[in-house]
C-alpha cells in the first residue's frame, strides 16, 4: 500500500521574498519631515510573495528472481526478472500562500502506471492534484486527488526504506479523489472526507452516485512516537461493499534505531448477481508487518520488513492460492546515501502456505525469492 498522506516529504527548491528598499532624504522643513514620518507609519505592509517549491525524483532497478520467473512476484512495481527496469520519474510543484496551497504531483513510468491503473494515457501521470484552504492554523479543507492515508509505505521510492513493496500496499487503496477536512487539536489530528470509489480519479458512467467515507485519527505526543488509525469504506464500482481498518505506528527508539508497524484488515460483501440489494456474508483479507531500521551513520542504514499476509477468502490475486492461504515475507534492504542519492541492494524471501511460486525448472513451490539493486535520486 500505498501509502500515508501525513508522511509526504517536501524539499524546498526556491522561495521568493519581496522587500522594500528605503532611501533617506534630508528634510530641512520640520513640518514636512513630520508629515513624511506620519505617511510612512500609515503605509500598509507588503505581503510576502507566494512560495513555490519544486521537487522531483527518479528511480531504476535490476531484479533477479531465484525461480527465474517474473510471475513469482505478487507485489507492486517489481514484475521483472534479469532485466534493468525504469521505475518512475516525478516532478512535484507546490505553490503556497498563507492560506492556500496548490499541489501538482506528476509521475511517469511503470510505477506511475500501476499506481494510476484506472486511468488511461497521460492521465495516468497524475499522482496527486489538489488545492487546500486553511482558514486558520487548526483547520484545513482539501479538494482534489491525493495519495491514500492508509498504510505505512508510499508510492515514491525515495520515501521507503525497502524498494519492493508489501502485500498490504499492493492490495490496499492507492489514492482518493474528493474533499476532506483536517483538524488539529493539541497533539491529536482528525481527518474526515468523502471521495470517489477507491483509486478512481474519474468514475465510470452509471456508478457516479457511489461514494466512499475516509477518516483518520492521529496522535503524536512527541517526535519519538506517532500513531495513525485509518478507515476507508463504501460501495465500490462493482457494487460490492468495502470496509477497511488500518493502523500505523512509528517509534524512534534511539538516534540509530527506529521501528514501524502496519496492520490492516479489509472486509468485503459481494453483491449477489440478479438481486437488488442482497450480499454475500462478510469475507476478508488482512495483513501485519513490522519494520526495523538501524542507521549506524548518516550515510548507511539497514531495514528489515517482516510481513504476514492472510487471504483466507481468496480475495487477492495470488495464482492458485486457495481459501485459507497465506504468505510470510522477509525483506532485508541496505541503504547507502550520498546527498540525494540512495543505493538499495535488497534480498527478499517469501514463504506461502501453498505452492504459488515456481522453481527455475518450472515446478511449483511454496518458496519464492529475489535479489534486486535499486538506484534512487531525489531533490
Amino acid at each position: 500500500m500505498l501509502r500515508r498522506l501525513l508522511f509526504i516529504p517536501l524539499l524546498g527548491f526556491s522561495c521568493v521574498a519581496v522587500t522594500h528598499a528605503q532611501t533617506t532624504t534630508t528634510v530641512t522643513d520640520t513640518a514636512a519631515k513630520a508629515a513624511s514620518l506620519v505617511d510612512t507609519a500609515k503605509a500598509p505592509a507588503v505581503a510576502p510573495a507566494p512560495a513555490l517549491s519544486i521537487t522531483g525524483s527518479a528511480d531504476l532497478y535490476y531484479r533477479y528472481d531465484f525461480g527465474q520467473n517474473k510471475a513469482n512476484d505478487f507485489t507492486s512495481f517489481t514484475h521483472s526478472h534479469n532485466t534493468f527496469e525504469l521505475g518512475m520519474a516525478t516532478v512535484k510543484l507546490e505553490h503556497k500562500t498563507d492560506k492556500v496551497d496548490m499541489v501538482a504531483d506528476l509521475g511517469f513510468g511503470k510505477r506511475a502506471e500501476e499506481f494510476s491503473y484506472n486511468d488511461n494515457g497521460i492521465l495516468a501521470g497524475i499522482k496527486q492534484l489538489y488545492i487546500s484552504y486553511s482558514p486558520n492554523s487548526w483547520l484545513k479543507f482539501t479538494a482534489g486527488s491525493w495519495a491514500t492515508h492508509v498504510g505505512y509505505e508510499l508510492v515514491d521510492a525515495y520515501a521507503n526504506r525497502n524498494y519492493s513493496m508489501s502485500y498490504m500496499f499492493t492490495y490496499g487503496p492507492f489514492s482518493h479523489t474528493g474533499v476532506r477536512a483536517d483538524i488539529t487539536y493539541g497533539k491529536s489530528g482528525f481527518m474526515i472526507g468523502i471521495a470517489n470509489p477507491t483509486d478512481f480519479k474519474y468514475v465510470p458512467d452509471g456508478v457516479m452516485n457511489k461514494k466512499f467515507l475516509i477518516a483518520q485519527y492521529s496522535y503524536a505526543p512527541s517526535d519519538n512516537f506517532k500513531l495513525y488509525l485509518n478507515y476507508v469504506g463504501g460501495q465500490n464500482v462493482d457494487t460490492s461493499k468495502n470496509n477497511q481498518f488500518d493502523a500505523v505506528i512509528n517509534l524512534k527508539v534511539s538516534s540509530k534505531i527506529s521501528l514501524g508497524y502496519n496492520g490492516t484488515v479489509k472486509l468485503i460483501k459481494e453483491h449477489i448477481t440478479n438481486t437488488k440489494d442482497q450480499y454475500t456474508t462478510t469475507q476478508n483479507w488482512w495483513g501485519s508487518a513490522v519494520y526495523a531500521n538501524y542507521d549506524p551513520t548518516a550515510h548507511f542504514g539497514l531495514s528489515l520488513r517482516e510481513e504476514y499476509h492472510d487471504d483466507q477468502d481468496q480475495l487477492t490475486v495470488y495464482s492458485g492460492l486457495a481459501k485459507g492461504g497465506s504468505v510470510f515475507g522477509s525483506t532485508l534492504s541496505a541503504n547507502f546515501k550520498v546527498d540525494g542519492f540512495i543505493l538499495i541492494p535488497e534480498v527478499r524471501l517469501d514463504e506461502a502456505s501453498q505452492p504459488i511460486f515456481t522453481t527455475s525448472s518450472g515446478s511449483p513451490t511454496k518458496t519464492g525469492g529475489s535479489f534486486l539493486i535499486a538506484a534512487i535520486y531525489s531533490f
